[in-house]
């Protein structure tokens, strides 16, 4: 079994709704390997991350990255505070992508994240709500 990824709270919303697009090419092939090598592969709901309060797996090549903070340090600190409240997670918390997949399920509808991403200078392209929005049509397709 490999070793947990070390997520950062905003990154399990980033996750979903990753499309390709990053910082710089290097960030990009990073979040990529992650996110469609690990998360999103056949046995990637049973990849376990462990909540950490500073960078990440995924910051390891941002260009914003600054030892173990961030150029935007209090804006990610913010978005970092406000996911975890949504989530109900905290540093130092473990679950697997598909338990993390529950909780974005449970506690977040696509027009949350005008309000828990605010600052995040990917909310405006909607990627992360037209992934929650496809997170929700499954599950009420799965009910029906």
């Amino acid at each position: 079994m490999s070793a947990p990824l070390r997520y950062r709270p905003h990154h399990f919303l980033c996750s979903l709704g990753f499309e390709g697009k990053g910082y710089s090419d290097a960030f990009t092939a990073n979040m990529e390997a992650i996110v469609m090598g690990r998360l999103r592969a056949e046995a990637g709901d049973d990849t376990e991350i462990e909540v950490v309060s500073l960078t990440d797996d995924i910051c390891g090549p941002c260009p914003k990255r600054l030892g173990t903070s961030c150029t935007d340090q209090d804006k990610i600190e913010r978005l970092d505070a406000s996911h975890a409240r949504a989530l109900r997670i905290d540093a130092g918390d473990r679950l697997t992508w598909a338990e993390a997949q529950v909780r974005i399920l449970e506690r977040v509808r696509p027009e949350t994240l005008d309000r828990i991403c605010v600052g995040c200078a990917w909310l405006e392209q909607g990627m992360c709500k037209a992934a929650l929005e496809r997170l929700h049509d499954a599950s009420n397709s799965e009910r029906s």
